[in-house]
């Protein structure tokens, strides 16, 4: 009696242990919600495939305005002793400045996956809403040429540059885990400026030859150039993630950086932090 009874007490146990594992998890279920169950996917999304979307952000450009106005004193004093001994084409007349400016775009691209590992290759457009510097200043130098001619020389200069919209094309590398895809990034830019350039330069000469010196007069000149719609290469880099929220949305983060090469003298570089929404298909 005692025994089948102990029997009987071991067997509710059993039972007990065995259904509690399968009661845990169906509450880890509930409600069904994906988040409540850590994680829309088990192990990684599918990212493959072609995407397109847009981006909005806020960029900030430097622009080292050095040598912009290099042509324009080098022609100033073409064929000169001056120029040939002292290159006053070459010295910095102008500094680096920064400004900010909103931005907004577009993007499509197309990914392939190998399990874990997603590359990928975009082509993206944007549009700077007011991103423009410009930079005024001048510099005095006295020096004298092998001719025994003292020259103290003036540049006045004054530079702006706006711009107006890039494009890039961009490769990919990210890995994908849950619903979330941290990539970088690496490519070509191409870049649209407006440029303006102006320098006025004054050369007042005395012999100092003798003593005291003659003073034989002040020599000015001055250059301008300017141009709409230039453009100019560069390169992209940046670090980025996606966040899948849909089976066929996601969500962009992303910081880019674009390097342009000198256009109208002046070497610029923007920094851009923004969001972005995009549809797989």
């Amino acid at each position: 009696m005692v025994g089948s009874r102990i029997w009987l007490l071991g067997a509710a146990v059993g039972a007990l242990v065995a259904a509690a594992p399968q009661e845990r998890a169906a509450a880890a279920d509930w409600p069904g919600v994906p988040v409540l169950r850590g994680g829309m996917f088990d192990g990684y999304a599918r990212w493959d495939g072609a995407y397109a979307g847009g981006h909005f952000g806020a960029s900030s450009m430097t622009s080292n305005f050095g040598n912009a106005v290099t042509d324009e004193v080098a022609f100033i004093l073409r064929n000169s002793t001056l120029e040939n001994e002292f290159a006053p084409s070459s010295w910095t007349t102008l500094p680096t400045s920064t400004t900010n400016s909103m931005q907004y775009g577009a993007f499509i691209g197309y990914n392939w996956q190998w399990d874990d590992v997603v590359l990928g290759l975009d082509v993206g457009y944007t549009r700077l809403s007011s991103m423009q510097d410009s930079a005024t200043d001048s510099i005095a130098r006295r020096v004298t040429t092998s001719d025994s001619i003292q020259h103290d020389v003036t540049i006045a200069a004054q530079s702006s540059i706006k711009l107006i919209d890039y494009a890039t094309l961009r490769g990919r590398a990210g890995y994908a885990f849950g619903q979330f895809l941290p990539y970088a990034v690496l490519g070509l830019a191409v870049g649209r400026f407006n440029y303006s350039n102006a320098v006025t330069l004054a050369d007042a000469q005395t012999d100092v030859s003798t003593t005291p010196g003659t003073f034989l007069g002040t020599f000015t000149g001055s250059a301008s150039d300017a141009k709409d719609n230039a453009f100019a290469g560069g390169f992209v880099a940046g670090l980025g993630m996606d966040v899948l929220l849909m089976p066929n949305v996601f969500l962009r983060g992303e910081w880019e950086y674009v390097a342009f090469g000198t256009i109208g003298g002046v070497r610029t570089s923007i920094n851009v932090a923004r969001a972005g929404l995009g549809l797989r298909f």
